[in-house]
């Protein structure tokens, strides 16, 4: 029984999940982004609780995490959403509290290794794993194992340039695929007139339906560049964008076909996360799997 933490901007959730993927018990807590030693408390708290929920003992900690993170150290990096976590190592103080293996690494990370090993992306040998909500993230599974860059850095797939006359992107760049086709952009797009586009899309309220159409088209630009990158077996889509996918499939796959004449993007699957709201948490325990499993 792995103990599993998702830690976000906004909320922790902790979870306890057995070695087939199943979420036994879980519970979550606001985040606090200024004060680590009573997030490093309240998360060792939950981690009991729920422990004593699913009614075993914790053999191992896997923790996925928003932000530049160091997987090989254990520390968070220069997190935006919380400051106060900074260079701190929750691998060696929750580790320390539970005397049990602990494992670390960016959450999109996580939770490309939970759809590869337990998702829609089983058994496929080379993986993309895409989120589309308020941002866009994602991980590299290849042969099965995790891709990293140098110094083991996480791909910031989200901040490809996609227009260099687009919007301005807090990575510094304009028009990358994040400020083009995250969950915002649309809302922006429509001077936020319309915060359930895709709802009145369905409508057929025709400036909806256009919103619509311009996200396919930039989602799909931007697959069509990691199809002609990597050539993978399977692209798995999640996150809020995507539980819309019934409008957007259909126009990006047109702009895929349009853009990867020299690869057979035909047989790269387009596959929807199949985890659900536990992705996260799943995607956390699987962590623990890939560093400590055999």
């Amino acid at each position: 029984m792995i103990g599993a933490v998702d830690i976000g901007g906004t909320k922790i959730a902790v979870g306890m999940v057995d070695d087939k993927g199943k979420v036994l018990s879980r519970m979550e807590s606001p985040t606090d982004p200024n004060r680590y030693s009573d997030g490093i408390e309240l998360i060792a708290h939950m981690l009991r609780r729920t422990a004593q929920r699913a009614g075993g003992q914790i053999t191992g900690i896997g923790i996925g995490s928003t932000g530049p993170v160091d997987p090989m150290r254990g520390e968070f990096g220069d997190v935006d959403f919380l400051p106060g976590w900074r260079g701190k190592s929750p691998v060696k103080d929750l580790g320390q509290v539970f005397s049990v293996q602990v494992a670390l690494e960016n959450d999109a990370d996580a939770a490309a290794l939970a759809e590869a090993g337990w998702g829609a992306g089983r058994n496929r040998t080379r993986l993309i794993y895409v989120t589309i909500g308020t941002g866009i993230g994602g991980g590299i599974v290849l042969d099965g194992k995790l891709y990293r860059g140098v110094d083991g850095a996480h791909p910031e797939m989200g901040h490809h340039v996609i227009d260099p006359a687009g919007p301005e992107c807090t990575c510094g760049f304009r028009g990358c695929w994040e400020s083009l086709a995250a969950g915002p952009a649309m809302v922006t797009w429509l001077q936020r007139n319309a915060p359930r586009i895709c709802e009145l899309a369905r409508d057929a309220d025709p400036v909806a339906v256009h919103a619509v159409e311009t996200e396919a088209y930039y989602l799909g630009l931007g697959l069509a560049n990691l199809i002609n990158l990597f050539t993978p077996d399977a692209i798995v889509l999640s996150g809020s964008v995507m539980k819309s996918a019934d409008l957007l499939m259909g126009r990006m796959r047109e702009v895929i076909r349009k853009g990867c004449r020299f690869v057979p993007a035909e047989k790269t699957e387009l596959a929807l996360a199949s985890l659900g709201d536990d992705t996260n948490l799943i995607g956390a325990a699987r962590v623990w799997h890939y560093r400590f499993g055999s």
